[in-house]
């Protein structure tokens, strides 16, 4: 069955996507040689020097909905709890970069980046084990990271349970009254080796409790962001994105 699979999608890309490369190509070489034509002598142009995009004609902009609205949803938390500092844990750099030009950031992942900006610091931490004091934390984010530990992707180890301990420790180090900015891929519930988990809502809710739950926003399969959203909604999803701003 998996051969049958693998073979039909070798097949598809192979026979049904060769033809649309040599027409992008050929239009492409067009295209160079009138240009060349055109040109003025301004640059070097040259055959060896070509770069062909052959991909990035479309009608329009295309992202992946999940990394883009996740952190702009959570930047616009911050905009209204405006922190003193903020801790972010292993999640997308573009966020916590951005918003360190108005929040002071400290960055910390299994896999530390090497980022040099003022109000950015950045260094390295086992999330199922973090170096901070109970309940020392007043404002901290860990998004679409979560799913990933124990699973050995990241070169950490496995762990069935990884990301339960990981939980805790983010439990356990929020201060009374603190805000933690929690994102996982949330649907119908289930483990995609070595990718990632698929939370339900329910389970997320139960994981962290007793902390209480400020606001809940769903990035469905259909892409797009629903704000404070009905987790109803979340049993008809496979592959959502489910953003919870928590206190405690």
């Amino acid at each position: 069955m998996y051969l049958r699979i693998y073979f039909k999608r070798l097949f598809k890309r192979i026979f049904i996507g060769f033809p649309k490369s040599i027409i992008r190509l050929v239009a492409f070489l067009k295209e160079f040689m009138h240009f060349k034509a055109m040109s003025n002598n301004r640059f070097s142009l040259h055959w060896y020097s070509i770069y062909p995009c052959l991909q990035d004609k479309s009608k329009m902009t295309g992202f992946d909905h999940h990394y883009l609205y996740h952190p702009a949803w959570a930047a616009r938390v911050l905009a209204q709890t405006k922190p003193r500092l903020h801790i972010d844990i292993s999640s997308i750099l573009n966020f916590s970069t951005i918003v360190s030009a108005f929040i002071p950031m400290e960055f910390y992942d299994y896999r530390p980046a090497e980022i040099k900006l003022s109000n950015y610091n950045s260094n390295s931490i086992d999330l199922k084990n973090l170096k901070f004091a109970d309940e020392s934390i007043s404002s901290v984010s860990c998004m679409h990271t979560i799913e990933h530990v124990g699973l050995g992707r990241y070169g950490d180890a496995l762990d069935p349970d990884g990301d339960l301990k990981s939980i805790q420790e983010l439990k356990r180090v929020l201060k009374k009254g603190g805000n933690l900015l929690f994102v996982t891929p949330i649907g119908k519930p289930k483990i995609e080796f070595n990718a990632h988990r698929i939370y339900s809502y329910e389970q997320i809710m139960s994981y962290f409790e007793p902390l209480s739950l400020k606001q809940f926003s769903l990035i469905p399969d259909q892409g797009g962001l629903i704000e404070s959203a009905d987790p109803l909604l979340v049993k008809d999803q496979n592959y959502a994105c489910g953003c919870f701003w928590f206190q405690k």
